[in-house]
């Protein structure tokens, strides 16, 4: 609109970023215009710049500055408008236009990790229906890509197929067509909302999830001999239970001093062998999962592993063979690939220290802008996890 017309010159109030620890306060006289063409129904209009948008009290700078100090150290909004002098609202407004800018689209990979993280806490709400369990989950979608900057791609509330299938939905026919592998712990959920949403895509079964079990089943197995001999828990008078975090320690990081220890308390405290016989079949998976990528090494330990487990004739390593034998498909594409899901637990650890600083998010999508705003201004594209 062209128009020589000043209708009038009202005095608007505007915020700007602080000069040396003092606030700063602009007056504009900004002038309304009057439009001269009559079919015009907006009648008059007033002067704009880039820097103060129309309707705004802030200027764009501080907007900006408002969104990168919230999301920046992860502080509270209320905490970030009370320093600035501004309105919980208009920070939080800030923040996410803001966010909105910081996000891009997904950029396709060739392996998708996947994992979950708690969102919240527990709890029991009363509905008109009853009492209903909400234990809010979150499924981490990560660029697990060895070869390319770790990203976190995405968020998705839940951690069932379901929501693995919706997310994966969402994107663009070119990024489920580059996604090779998808790497998860053994999650049957996880499995099949990965085969419904990319049946091309193999699964791999993370390393580390796998040595967790096993250490599992020998602190299972130290728990039921100290109950049958003892008939109480383990104590501090008992071997096994004293040194239970050596038990749990890889055999190859095991000084020749450590060794010689372990092999006196299982002595001492394992007439059945049956705690000994359980230490061999974590160290032999450990030793599978440490396999190289040539088949017939990977299938020799195999075979060892199964004998150990067979020999060993307990329930908890007996369960420990039937979940490698359920999962092997899955287990051998991580080890001929040497793909694991490190990356997406590092971002777990973001994600979970967000959730400590801000002391939990009510609102689901609140959380998930918080944590991804952060990790695109403190990681951004090009850096590692």
């Amino acid at each position: 609109m062209l128009t020589s017309r000043v209708q009038g010159r009202p005095l608007v109030r505007i915020k700007d970023l602080p000069a040396s620890g003092q606030p700063v306060a602009l007056w504009w006289r900004k002038r309304r215009l009057r439009c001269a063409e009559e079919l015009c129904p907006r009648r008059s209009f007033t002067q704009t710049t880039p820097e103060i948008p129309p309707r705004s009290r802030l200027t764009t700078r501080l907007r900006d500055k408002l969104a990168h100090a919230i999301v920046a150290s992860n502080r509270a909004v209320a905490e970030v408008a009370a320093e600035y002098g501004v309105a919980w609202h208009t920070a939080h407004t800030a923040l996410v236009a803001a966010a909105a800018r910081w996000l891009p689209e997904p950029s396709p990979t060739r392996v998708l990790g996947i994992d979950e993280t708690r969102a919240r806490s527990v709890r029991w709400l009363l509905e008109p229906a009853g009492w209903r369990r909400s234990d809010p989950w979150l499924t981490s979608f990560v660029d697990a890509d060895t070869t390319g900057p770790g990203v976190l791609l995405g968020l998705a509330p839940g951690r069932s197929g379901a929501c693995v299938k919706s997310w994966l939905g969402a994107q663009t026919a070119a990024f489920r067509a580059g996604v090779e592998i998808a790497v998860i712990d053994p999650s049957a959920p996880y499995a099949s909302g990965v085969r419904a949403a990319l049946p091309h895509t193999r699964i791999a079964v993370d390393k580390w999830h796998l040595v967790r079990l096993g250490n599992e089943a020998v602190t299972e197995v130290r728990q039921r001999l100290a109950r049958q001999r003892h008939g109480r828990r383990g104590r501090a008078v008992d071997p096994a239970w004293a040194h239970r975090r050596m038990l749990l320690t890889a055999g190859d990081r095991l000084s020749a001093r450590q060794l010689a220890r372990l092999t006196q308390v299982l002595a001492v405290d394992d007439p059945t062998n049956e705690l000994g016989a359980a230490w061999g079949c974590k160290e032999l998976l450990r030793q599978l999962l440490d396999s190289p990528p040539e088949r017939e090494e990977i299938r020799a330990r195999l075979w060892r592993f199964y004998t150990a487990c067979a020999a060993a004739d307990m329930p908890e390593t007996t369960r420990l063979a039937s979940t490698v034998e359920t999962w092997w498909p899955a287990i051998l594409v991580a080890l001929t690939t040497s793909t694991t899901n490190a990356r997406t637990e590092g971002f777990n650890r973001i994600i979970k220290q967000v959730k400590r600083v801000g002391c939990g998010f009510r609102n689901i999508d609140n959380y998930q802008r918080r944590i991804m705003a952060h990790i695109a201004v403190t990681r951004p594209r090009g850096q590692a996890a």
